[in-house]
């Protein structure tokens, strides 16, 4: 995913988690060597002969504190959806489950080849869910979730100075938190949950900070209503009035926009964030991508929650973003090389960290995926590789996961916490839940 998008072999040298060299081995074998105290050095190969290496996957959105409710909001419209089971569940949530929840969710993303994420938390307890991230390995920006309009519901409802001076604190404790590879991003829900004033206010705290703005927009006609109905205003283009535009502005669906408002998106450079399987599976529509890549519109790729999807598969979510686009616009609408960089560099813009990760280049953080594409689902292997990779592979191909250089994955294997303890956690806190909420 390199400027030639180039598909080399060749070996990728890492060292202190940057990506050192991309080049033709010289057939020798790297060994652990002595450090000066005696001890091993931390330099060790990892044999991917015959594999794929590929940028780390980055999917830029993703709701952590609703792994937890997977499975629990099947067959509803995204306003039963929020006001059936998410909201009441993301009101019921502690520490402990938003710990779990966060646990399960970056456990799966991880193996499936994700290395970087942006993330919309809950209300509350966020630090607990940035625990859990420091803890397993990957790489996120992740922020509370704000809510201070008058009709939000009761149970995450907070006035606008709360919002902003708990989301100041965490930000000034997370931000660029472990090593850089924590970052803290402001994340409104939606224009219908946040009145005027804490929008703004969220546009000059993110420029402040140099953190990202995170929230969704045009998901449903009935959320465009609302908008209209509020501020007068078509939602993108009330969001550009209060500052919620431009290039730290991270947009998730945006499915409902006419032309008017994807010149307004590609004027301002406000990234875009596809998420196919959410918007079919909640009935929400088919975003129109093709005509904003073709008007300079810069989109990522994301699963969004696990109730609405209901896995966290960039795979997945890259296959379908090919197809559902081919019956309204012909088969070539979407090729396979386009969506690759929606799951790679589209969402490393939309997290402002397109210098640093999601391609194999010297300079870069070593984000790195490794796929076994040997099995019969993506034979024969002479053929176009890209195409392999979109359409054929599947998380489960994952062999060996990279991040800043640490192997988080090796052998399909989770190697930054037990998968077993993220397991039982997890399901002891979806049991608590569903009784607290009466599901």
């Amino acid at each position: 995913m390199d400027g030639a998008r180039r598909i080399v072999d060749a070996d990728v040298l890492v060292e202190d988690g940057l990506i050192k060299k991309v080049g033709r081995s010289d057939g020798r074998t790297a060994r652990p060597e002595r450090s000066e105290g005696g001890g091993r050095s931390k330099s060790a190969t990892i044999d991917c002969h015959g594999l794929v290496v590929l940028p780390g996957l980055v999917q830029a959105h993703i709701h952590l504190c609703q792994t937890l409710f997977r499975g629990l909001a099947d067959d509803l419209t995204l306003e039963n959806c929020l006001a059936q089971r998410i909201w009441p569940l993301e009101a019921a949530h502690t520490e402990d489950s938003v710990y779990a929840s966060a646990m399960l969710g970056a456990s799966e993303l991880l193996l499936g080849g994700t290395t970087a994420i942006l993330d919309m938390e809950t209300v509350r307890h966020t630090g607990a869910a940035f625990e859990a991230l420091e803890e397993i390995g990957i790489r996120a920006t992740a922020g509370k979730c704000l809510m201070d309009s008058p009709t939000s519901p009761e149970g995450l409802r907070e006035s606008t100075d709360t919002a902003l001076s708990e989301s100041a604190d965490l930000c000034a404790r997370w931000h660029d938190a472990a090593g850089g590879r924590l970052r803290y991003c402001f994340a409104p829900r939606f224009a219908p949950s946040c009145t005027g004033p804490l929008l703004r206010a969220v546009s000059d705290l993110a420029e402040k900070f140099g953190a990202v703005v995170h929230t969704h927009a045009a998901e449903t006609p009935v959320e465009l209503e609302i908008v209209k109905r509020e501020t007068g205003h078509d939602e993108i283009a009330y969001l550009d009035s209060v500052g919620i535009s431009g290039p730290r502005t991270a947009l998730a669906h945006c499915v409902w926009v006419d032309k008017d408002a994807i010149a307004r998106l590609a004027r301002h450079a406000t990234n875009v964030v596809h998420c196919p399987s959410s918007n079919l599976k909640l009935g929400s529509g088919i975003a129109p991508i093709p005509e904003m890549l073709a008007a300079g519109c810069r989109v990522g790729i994301g699963a969004d929650g696990a109730p609405c999807n209901n896995r966290l598969d960039a795979f997945a979510e890259m296959r379908l973003a090919a197809l559902i686009q081919k019956p309204r616009l012909g088969p070539d609408a979407l090729p396979a090389a386009h969506v690759l960089e929606l799951a790679t560099l589209g969402g490393a813009r939309a997290m402002g960290l397109e210098k640093e990760i999601g391609s194999i280049e010297v300079g870069k953080r070593a984000g790195l995926g490794v796929l076994d594409l040997n099995g019969p689902h993506a034979q024969p292997e002479a053929n176009d590789l890209t195409s392999r990779i979109v359409y054929s592979a599947r998380a489960a191909d994952v062999r060996h996961v990279v991040v800043d250089g640490r192997v988080v994955v090796r052998d399909g294997v989770l190697e930054t916490a037990k998968l077993g303890e993220i397991r039982r956690a997890a399901n002891t806190e979806a049991r608590r839940l569903r009784r607290t909420v009466g599901i």
